[in-house]
């Protein structure tokens, strides 16, 4: 469902293995998909009888889609969305009737290069369907993966870490930004990534940001700024020292950690 960036990588990826067809209400989006059966009505589907769906439209319009969608499917179909928000999935999925799956591939065509993907990570969700659980991992792996089960409420919290404080620190950096004539390799770095990340759908955004745990992650940032504020207003040169060890002995851990 959703012939998108991610629907269309979906496509490629298992079109020649297995089956597939997409169904997109735009047909303009379908026009450069290939080696699958594309569909302009719903309707469609029922004869196609399929035994898995990826839902891969935008996020605002996963659950209207599902619920579109359902009256079409055969009882036994797995149904699996691939949201970075999940939000209301859980109580969804809980009453709709059929085996499911949730996955968060965790990357997307801004950054990643969709052909080298062993630095990248996917989060599949352990509250799911014991087969659809094992297709994607399955799927993951093969496209090298670094692989991770969470609950729902599990990958909330890490995706309130993980995307929040990044998306919050490129706004701050977008929004006091001033055109520079002949900018820094940093500054244009920082605004390679705040293009990407502003080209995002707003509502992606959104939500992301309204995850009930982004609060305190975003908390802190305030704090290391207040913190970082006070050393550059009393010119602390031993302070600056020791804030500049702790943040790289935070940056070293973390490299620690993944090696």
């Amino acid at each position: 469902m959703g012939a998108g960036k991610m629907g269309s990588f979906f496509i490629d990826l298992l079109s020649f293995e297995h089956e597939v067809a997409v169904y997109d209400r735009d047909p303009k989006r379908m026009r450069f998909t290939y080696n699958c059966q594309r569909f302009t009505e719903m309707e469609e589907i029922r004869s196609f009888q399929p035994q898995l769906v990826i839902n891969a439209v935008t996020l605002k319009y996963t659950i209207p889609v599902f619920n579109q969608l359902l009256p079409y499917l055969p009882a036994e179909c797995i149904i699996s969305d691939i949201a970075s928000v999940k939000t209301g999935l859980k109580e969804y999925y809980e009453q709709c009737g059929h085996p499911f799956v949730s996955t968060h591939p965790m990357f997307g065509p801004t950054f990643a290069n969709l052909n080298q993907l062993s630095e990248e990570n996917a989060i599949i969700i352990s509250e799911g369907d014991y087969m659809g659980r094992i297709f994607f991992k399955d799927l993951y792996q093969r496209l090298g993966l670094n692989i991770y089960e969470y609950t729902f409420d599990e990958h909330d919290r890490t995706v309130a870490y993980s995307l929040s404080i990044p998306f919050v620190s490129t706004f701050v950096f977008a929004a006091v930004m001033k055109h520079q004539d002949a900018p820094g390799t940093t500054f244009k770095r920082h605004m390679r990534i705040a293009k990407g990340v502003l080209n995002e759908d707003d509502y992606l955004l959104q939500e992301i940001l309204f995850n009930p745990y982004t609060h305190d992650q975003v908390s802190q940032i305030r704090t290391e700024l207040k913190e970082l504020l006070e050393i550059i207003d009393t010119r602390d040169a031993d302070g600056m020292k020791g804030y500049l060890k702790k943040i790289r002995d935070n940056v070293r851990r973390d490299i620690e950690i993944k090696s």
